[in-house]
């Protein structure tokens, strides 16, 4: 493709996007920003939502991981489903009858002050860091489809994409991403889908005959029942549980949306109808990846491979057989999908970390109108620097991106998902002041046990560290147990 043809699909979907943002901020209120009013529609917000989970990472890590792990990514999809039930009948009616804006407001109501502080810091530094991760991967192929040939180096790219997405955010915030997400998920599908289309008509296949290439291929292997193996079904499904509940349920980028709707019904048709939309999005993602790799296969094409044996720029794949082996339409199409992902990645992130950090820390229900304004404008500028600086520090790391982000959510979420399971399942007091140390000591704690076992006994945590630092926030937090009052 053209660098001119490039550009035009570049400014042609901003130009979209600057025309929704336009329509949406049209009779703001002071907390449109925050709040959306509490008007969206329960099934746009489903739908756009499924952008937001998936972004680049699952666009383009979910296909190539395929190489490496097989299909055993579904079976933490699985336990995502299990995960978004929990949060539609348990975590959805509490945050409506808390009347919540930041639903770390909840620990403050459950434990104390320095335990809600300590709670929205946590998810501060989490979605800091999952923001950036997911930004970092669609950065690096935009940098490669167009970028590169204009001479602009990385970091500029980078500084370009935040400055796009502060433009459309600036004024109405989540009430102009509860629509472009959903814009931004129908490219990102789109994009699976036309791709699929064009593999199997290159190679004269049917449809019928491409599902059974893909089930026959040795990729195709859903469950593993080895124990000290990472891919573990157990660590997988019960992994997927606990990471949706707190990647989702006791995420304020997720949550945000989902109290956008106009009342609790509402917000829970809009979580069941969302997680089984990304569910099926999600296998046909993985579906996509083994087709990936027999195109790939009958055309030479090969990734590099480690020493021990795995391959390596797993995230290459799809782009680079989109980009240069698949059509023109298949270009456009992924560069559609991969834009959307830049934005949908990090646009409501943002829009969260300065929800939560402005009414968390700097007391937003008290401000005026004027003051909430400026207040907002400087955060959300200060959350910016903070994702470019982190893009910036794992811009040189290799393999598939979406491991190292359910990698470090294990140790950032895991102190949430303690601080909630043990508030809302027990009613014992703690002691306030201690939790912070609790909180910082549980995922020390967590990695520590992790280097000793996979030293030891070979023995491979995966994703299922977030349970045992949660386990080890829930022990601490028992500890610190305040005692009754004789």
């Amino acid at each position: 493709m053209s660098t001119f043809l490039i550009f035009s699909i570049i400014v042609m979907y901003f130009g979209l996007i600057m025309a929704i943002s336009y329509f949406t901020s049209r009779n703001r209120s002071d907390d449109s920003f925050f709040t959306g009013d509490r008007e969206s529609p329960w099934f746009l917000v489903a739908f756009g939502m499924v952008g937001a989970a998936l972004s680049g990472v699952t666009f383009v890590s979910v296909p190539g991981m395929v190489g490496n792990n097989s299909f055993y990514f579904f079976q933490f999809i699985m336990g995502n489903v299990v995960g978004y039930l929990f949060i539609t009948f348990v975590l959805i009616p509490l945050y409506y009858r808390l009347k919540l804006v930041s639903i770390y407001g909840y620990l403050q109501d459950r434990f104390g002050n320095k335990t809600y502080k300590t709670g929205s810091l946590f998810f501060l530094v989490s979605q800091s860091f999952g923001a950036s991760l997911r930004l970092l991967l669609a950065a690096k192929i935009l940098q490669f489809a167009f970028f590169d040939k204009l001479g602009i180096p990385f970091f500029l790219t980078v500084i370009i994409i935040l400055m796009l997405v502060w433009l459309y955010t600036n004024k109405s915030g989540i009430k102009t991403i509860v629509w472009t997400d959903a814009m931004q998920t129908f490219f990102l599908i789109l994009a699976a889908i036309v791709t699929i289309y064009s593999i199997t008509s290159i190679m004269g296949l049917t449809f019928g005959e491409s599902v059974s290439k893909v089930v026959a291929h040795d990729y195709f292997k859903v469950f593993n029942w080895d124990s000290i193996s990472g891919n573990n079904f157990y660590k997988q499904f019960i992994a997927g549980i606990l990471i949706a509940i707190a990647m989702m349920g006791l995420d304020q980028n997720m949550m945000q949306k989902t109290l956008t709707c106009k009342n609790q019904w509402d917000a829970q048709k809009n979580t069941l109808t969302f997680s089984l939309i990304l569910a099926l999005t999600q296998f046909l993602f993985l579906g996509l990846g083994i087709l990936l790799y027999i195109y790939a296969d009958s055309i030479n094409i090969t990734l590099p491979l480690a020493e021990q044996g795995q391959f390596l720029d797993t995230d290459t794949l799809f782009p680079n057989l989109a980009i240069n082996h698949l059509g023109l339409i298949t270009g456009i199409s992924f560069l559609l999908g991969i834009i959307a992902a830049s934005f949908s990645s990090v646009d409501s992130a943002l829009t969260a970390l300065t929800t939560s950090f402005t009414y968390d820390f700097l007391d937003m229900s008290t401000k005026s109108g004027k003051e909430k304004k400026k207040l907002k404008n400087y955060v959300l500028f200060g959350f910016s620097v903070v994702v470019f600086l982190i893009i910036m520090l794992f811009s040189g790391s290799r393999g598939d991106v979406i491991s190292l982000i359910f990698n470090v959510a294990g140790y950032t979420y895991g102190p949430l998902l303690g601080l909630y399971l043990f508030g809302m399942f027990t009613s014992i007091s703690v002691k306030d002041k201690w939790v912070p140390l609790v909180c910082i000591a549980a995922p020390i704690l967590t990695y520590a046990l992790s280097l000793y076992l996979k030293k030891s006994i070979n023995f491979d945590f995966g994703f299922i560290s977030i349970a045992v630092n949660g386990m080890f926030t829930i022990l601490g937090l028992i500890i610190i147990r305040q005692k009754k009052k004789i």
